[in-house]
């Protein structure tokens, strides 16, 4: 039998329209049973169903196109520099329904540092705060352990934006576009040895501070004194280098601003939220799985992967579901995300 390898949706442009979430993946499913998959998802009958416009003679979807904004653009120094946004679309990844307006997404963060308890407006509390100058530690099983800032970081590979849903273990989500570098990348660029199974990232602490930046601590960042910091998270090897993962540096065709984890934080979107930490300054590559911040506190409730699984529910809660932070609707979840596709296979 001959042997037919179905590309998989990273290794080039993908002929699956956007489409709402009314029509996804409904009509998606209906098609592949009756035969005709993707060749009829490329028709333009199927695409038309979206108004599309053109804007400098680009064809712009209108489900994943986004104003220009500078309410929330930083003003401190930025992976690549100010010019390298926005970068250039990979337009490989679907999403199922249209992005958030970025006000809503700048507004609804967890970022217990500053806010702690509860997801909310953590913008209202770093204001004032300058995630500069900043350091990267490479550490672990590596070639060289070495420290090294956001210019190096720029030079790993070139930045792109990717469309991405966001689900957080509360159930709230959204649809925003980060900008980064692949994550595959930058472990390759931190030269792991034979010996690395996980990726342990530590965030920015207290123990962090500069002496430029402590007149500027926001009041919240030092009020959850009982939690463990500074933040930390870890995911398998072959979790970091899936074609999935991102080494965040942007969103919305800017830098990330300070609530949504400047200047550095991962993207790992078939997993909760609390699994893409934020503000990294550490990167550890270890032989044995590490611990990670929420299963240390609360181990019955956030185990190490951490997928999301509509079927399994949080001991507090069903996971079943979710609600869109613009709209307040509550919709099914789907099994890691929608990117089964992605990432079923490593597990």
């Amino acid at each position: 039998m001959t042997s037919i390898r179905r590309p998989r949706p990273w290794e080039g442009r993908t002929t699956r329209p956007v489409l709402p979430e009314s029509l996804w993946p409904s009509r998606r499913e209906i098609l592949r049973a009756l035969g005709l998959g993707g060749a009829m998802l490329a028709t333009p009958s199927v695409v038309g169903c979206q108004e599309r416009k053109t804007v400098s003679g680009v064809e712009q979807d209108p489900v994943t196109t986004y104003p220009a904004s500078t309410r929330w653009v930083p003003d401190w120094k930025v992976v690549g520099g100010k010019s390298a946004y926005p970068a250039q679309r990979n337009p490989a990844f679907l999403v199922r329904r249209s992005l958030n307006p970025e006000d809503d997404a700048a507004a609804q963060n967890n970022f217990y540092e500053f806010l702690p308890g509860r997801a909310g407006p953590v913008h209202r509390f770093v204001e004032g705060f300058r995630p500069e100058p900043w350091k990267l530690a490479i550490a672990g099983e590596v070639e060289e352990e070495r420290t090294v800032d956001l210019d190096d970081v720029a030079k790993i590979a070139p930045l792109e934006e990717r469309v991405y849903h966001f689900r957080c273990v509360e159930r709230w989500s959204m649809v925003v576009p980060w900008t980064g570098i692949p994550l595959a990348k930058v472990v390759e660029w931190c030269k792991p040895k034979s010996s690395a199974k996980h990726v342990r990232f530590v965030s920015f602490g207290p123990k962090d501070l500069t002496e430029e930046q402590k007149p500027h601590t926001p009041p919240g960042f030092t009020e959850a004194a009982h939690y463990p910091w500074p933040y930390y998270e870890g995911l398998r090897m072959d979790e970091a280098t899936n074609p999935l993962a991102l080494l965040v540096t942007g969103i919305y065709g800017h830098a990330i601003p300070m609530q949504h984890g400047a200047p550095l934080r991962v993207i790992a979107p078939w997993k909760y939220g609390y699994k893409s930490p934020k503000s990294i300054v550490r990167i550890e590559f270890t032989r044995e799985e590490p611990p990670t911040f929420w299963n240390d506190l609360q181990p019955k409730e956030y185990g190490y992967l951490s997928n999301i699984e509509p079927d399994v529910p949080h001991p507090r809660w069903s996971q079943a579901n979710e609600w869109d932070i613009t709209t307040k609707d509550w919709m099914p979840t789907l099994p890691y995300n929608g990117y089964g596709e992605y990432v079923a296979e490593l597990y």
